[in-house]
C-alpha cells in the first residue's frame, strides 16, 4: 500500500501542481489562509487515487470544518486517509520551493501511514507504524545532530506561540540558530533528516502533523505537546508540537521550553 501512496501523490504531482507552479492565481479562505486552483485540483484528484487503494473517507485541508468533522467520525474505526493537497500555499504561490503533498492513513485516532512528497526536490519521504521511515525508497539514515541545545539549528514558528514563549525564543535562545520556511510537512520530515536538530510549533492543525509526526517517530524521532507528553492527547483538530530527533536534545528542548511557559 506504502508504493502505491507514493506512486499516486507523485503522479498528482505531476499533473495538478507543478504545471501551475509560480503560474497560478490564488484567494483566500475565511480564516485567511491561499488557497489555489492547485489545491483544490489536487485534493479531488488525490481522493478519487488514495479511494482506489483504500475505500475509506478522505478528510482534506480544502473542506468546510463541518464535512471534515463528519468525515472524521465516519473514519474513526475503520479508518480514514488525512491529505493536505498543497503544505506550504503561500510559498507555492510565490515560488518558494519549500511545499510539499501530505498523505496520512489514520486508524483509531493514529497515524499508520504517512507520506510527503517535495515536488521540486523530488524527495519523497514515508512511513508505516513499525516499519520504519524512508526516503526515496531508502531506509531514512539520520545524520548526526547536535546533541546539545546550546549546538542546535532548531526550526521555530513563531506566530503561533505565546507572546510569552516567544519573546523568550527571540530574546534569550538557548540554541545556536533558528529557521522556518512556513510548510510543517516538510519541517517534521527535515526534524526526521537531521536537517533540522529540534523543532517547535504552537498549534498545528491535523493535516499538518498526520504524516510527518509518523514519518520523525518511525525515524527513531520523539515528540511531545507543550502541554503533555504524550503528542496524541487532547484535540484532534490542533495540537502543538515539540519534538528532536535525538532523545537526550529532546529532553532537554521539551524541559527548555515549558521551563519559559511557567
Amino acid at each position: 500500500m506504502l508504493k502505491a501512496v507514493i506512486a499516486a501523490v507523485k503522479l498528482v504531482a505531476s499533473e495538478e501542481i507543478m504545471p501551475r507552479y509560480k503560474r497560478v492565481t490564488h484567494q483566500r479562505k475565511a480564516d485567511g489562509s491561499l488557497c489555489t486552483e492547485a489545491d483544490l485540483a489536487s485534493q479531488e484528484a488525490l481522493t478519487r487515487k488514495l479511494q482506489a487503494i483504500l475505500n475509506v473517507p478522505v478528510v482534506g485541508e480544502e473542506m468546510e470544518r463541518a464535512e471534515q468533522e463528519a468525515l472524521w467520525a465516519q473514519g474513526l474505526e475503520g479508518g480514514l486517509w488525512c491529505i493536505d493537497p498543497i503544505d506550504g500555499t503561500s510559498n507555492f504561490v510565490r515560488g518558494l520551493p519549500y511545499f510539499a503533498v501530505s498523505v496520512a492513513l489514520i486508524r483509531n485516532g493514529k497515524s499508520v501511514l504517512g507520506v510527503v512528497y517535495d515536488p521540486v526536490g523530488e524527495e519523497a519521504f514515508a512511513a508505516e507504524l513499525g516499519k520504519g521511515a524512508f526516503l526515496n525508497g531508502e531506509r531514512l539514515q539520520s545524520r548526526t545532530t547536535a546533541h546539545s541545545l546550546s549546538a542546535a539549528l532548531v526550526n521555530i514558528d513563531l506566530k503561533r506561540l505565546d507572546p510569552r514563549l516567544a519573546g523568550q525564543v527571540a530574546m534569550q535562545p538557548p540554541f545556536s540558530s533558528q529557521r522556518n520556511f512556513g510548510a510543517c510537512t516538510l519541517d517534521w520530515c527535515y526534524t526526521a533528516a537531521g536537517r533540522f536538530d529540534a523543532y517547535l510549533h504552537g498549534g498545528q492543525k491535523l493535516w499538518d502533523y498526520a504524516a510527518g509526526s509518523l514519518i520523525l517517530r518511525e525515524a527513531g524521532g520523539h515528540a511531545a505537546c507543550l502541554e503533555q507528553d504524550d503528542f496524541f492527547q487532547g484535540g484532534v483538530w490542533e495540537r502543538s508540537a515539540v519534538a528532536a530527533l535525538d532523545a537526550g536534545l529532546f529532553e532537554e528542548w521539551k524541559a527548555w521550553v515549558r521551563g519559559q511557559r511557567e
